[in-house]
């Protein structure tokens, strides 16, 4: 921790990123290259994710790697949708499993108890599984 210290003396107002939340193994239901862009989430999904309406995301293809920042908008309620638009829609195909994460930046050092949401999808895009804390809205 000295090195922090110096470094919290050289720069007072230093950030980290950290990840806020996480949809993880999400199935993609749809790439419309002829969108102008972003990713559309099932607005529930959103809800219990803590992550906002034109949140930027990044969104990362188990199946190939690829890995792109894009921002979210709200999907129908319900609908399970993960749908990738615009260029983003080159880099996925329909039924690839995605991890989209968003981040919040914290001042140094973060707070030991830090957690992020992280909810674990089915291949229906339903909630498997949750962790961490609620989000506030």
């Amino acid at each position: 921790m000295a090195r922090l210290s110096h470094l919290e003396k050289v720069f007072p107002a230093m950030y980290v990123a950290m990840i806020r939340a996480k949809l993880h193994q999400a199935r993609v239901t749809s790439a419309n290259i002829n969108y102008e862009g972003s990713i559309s989430i099932d607005s529930h999904l959103l809800d219990e994710a803590g992550i906002f309406p034109y949140e930027k995301v990044l969104v990362v293809d188990i199946e190939n790697g690829s890995r792109q920042e894009t921002y979210v908008i709200p999907g129908a309620p319900g609908s399970g949708e993960i749908g990738l638009n615009g260029a983003a829609a080159r880099l996925v195909s329909v039924g690839d499993r995605v991890i989209i994460m968003a981040f919040s930046y914290l001042p140094l050092p973060p707070p030991a108890d830090w957690q992020p949401r992280v909810l674990i999808l089915d291949e229906r895009n339903a909630v498997k599984t949750a962790t961490g804390p609620l989000p506030a809205r």
